[in-house]
């Protein structure tokens, strides 16, 4: 295992990842609207976004941030489980910010804004519980 990151160069990289993730995940939600403008829209865009956004984060997380050097597939599909696991509440958090957003805005951009903001709250607590429950033996 390399040594451990420093906390500013950690918290540096991690939002970095985590503005790449919101990227991706903001830009498939747009694309998706753009290809898809039927009743359910919003949702089938949201859907598309947090897997694309969460199948980025996770790459990027478990090498650069918890520099965990896993190679087999039974170790990547138990920590994506749970790096997967991990994300349901934080997801709650995403698409709530989202929705409350849509639905009170006067803009049609206010959602994205609502993306962003529930993105950047749902990594910070993402985090803590990839620390605590997913990288554990790794976790810097």
């Amino acid at each position: 295992m390399t040594a451990r990151l420093s906390s500013l160069t950690l918290a540096l990289r991690y939002a970095a990842f985590a503005a790449a993730a919101t990227t991706v995940n903001v830009s498939t939600q747009y694309a998706g609207s753009m290809l898809y403008t039927g009743r359910y829209e919003l949702y089938a865009a949201m859907a598309a976004g947090t897997l694309t956004g969460l199948v980025t984060k996770y790459h990027l997380d478990q090498r650069w941030i918890f520099q965990d050097r896993s190679t087999s597939l039974r170790d990547h599909s138990v920590k994506f489980t749970g790096y997967s696991l991990t994300g349901v509440l934080t997801t709650f958090i995403f698409w709530g910010t989202e929705l409350a957003f849509d639905r009170f805005g006067d803009a049609p951009y206010m959602r994205y804004i609502g993306a962003v903001l529930g993105l950047a709250v749902g990594y910070v607590a993402k985090y803590h519980l990839d620390r605590r429950f997913v990288f554990r033996e790794a976790a810097p």
